[in-house]
């Protein structure tokens, strides 16, 4: 890619990693980061994927999100590699798959993870999605693994508000510092009662494919005459207005994937556009929020 210059490059670090989102327990998360989903599984691309975690991480863009489940443990190792020499300066978050969730076996699924991350503590350590073990086992577990300084805390992904009422019900329930779920301009579900209820519990949202990589809708929001005429507007790329979009809310974290530098600096970019009243005012009707309930959302 184009080489950056330095100033470009300590303008874009400052600007992400002063965006950052209050956790429940008092800590901070950085807001902008980066998602791993299919990283790691062709090994033609490796060295790019590698280049491209590490120059988000130069731009501010620290947390870096993966999971045992992405590549079946593919996408941890490369992880691994990008961060080796500069794990303190990033934020890592991993995933536990819902049937490895038990007391007893989450314990052996983070370990697990940290040897293909080779570290020895996730920042945040994530619920997957929710499956048959019980929420009272996985909680146990996660703290468990604070306890032992294997985690610094814990959430959960893909839950909706009445997994997330359930799950504050119980003992240390309300530990659970962030949840996970699919969140853009097209899928705006989570904005009827999920984030306000989160709000009110001071709960952020982490929304992953904030790109709609892989999602429904990514064809009309980047063609859209909207998005195009705000993007014309501000001097940017299509594919930087949704994500600006996204991360104009101080209390969601955004995770976009990228496979090449190319792309992770236009996600960085993201960071300084100043989206106004009249551009969020024309995305809104162009792609409004429900009116209804609606399922949560899902990849």
């Amino acid at each position: 890619m184009t080489n950056i210059d330095e100033h470009t490059m300590a303008s874009l670090q400052r600007e992400n990693a002063n965006r950052m989102v209050a956790l429940p327990d008092g800590s901070m998360m950085p807001q902008v980061g980066q998602g791993t989903w299919y990283l790691g599984e062709d090994p033609e691309k490796r060295q790019e994927e590698i280049e491209a975690l590490r120059l988000g991480v130069q731009l501010g863009m620290t947390l870096i999100d993966t999971a045992e489940m992405y590549g079946d443990g593919k996408s941890e190792h490369l992880v691994g590699e990008a961060i080796k020499g500069i794990r303190d300066q990033v934020y890592l978050v991993s995933k536990v798959y819902p049937h490895r969730a038990s007391r007893n076996e989450i314990l052996a699924a983070c370990a697990e993870s940290l040897r293909r991350l080779d570290t020895d503590h996730l920042d945040l350590y994530l619920l997957h999605w929710r499956g048959s073990v019980p929420l009272s086992q996985t909680i146990a577990g996660m703290e468990q693994l604070k306890a032992e300084g294997k985690i610094g805390r814990w959430g959960v992904s893909n839950f909706d508000i009445h997994d997330m009422q359930n799950l504050l019900s119980m003992e240390h329930g309300n530990q659970c510092q962030v949840n996970q779920v699919l969140y853009h301009l097209g899928s705006r579900g989570i904005e009827y009662d999920l984030l306000k209820w989160q709000r009110e519990h001071n709960i952020p949202i982490m929304a992953y494919s904030p790109l709609a990589q892989g999602g429904r809708l990514r064809g009309q929001l980047l063609e859209s005459e909207e998005v195009q005429r705000i993007a014309k507007k501000h001097g940017v790329e299509a594919i930087q207005i949704i994500l600006a979009w996204c991360i104009i809310q101080p209390d969601v974290a955004a995770i976009p994937r990228s496979s090449n530098p190319e792309h992770t600096y236009l996600n960085a970019q993201a960071s300084k556009i100043r989206l106004d009243d009249e551009d969020l005012k024309l995305l809104d009707k162009r792609f409004p929020a429900p009116a209804r309930k609606t399922a949560l959302d899902i990849l």
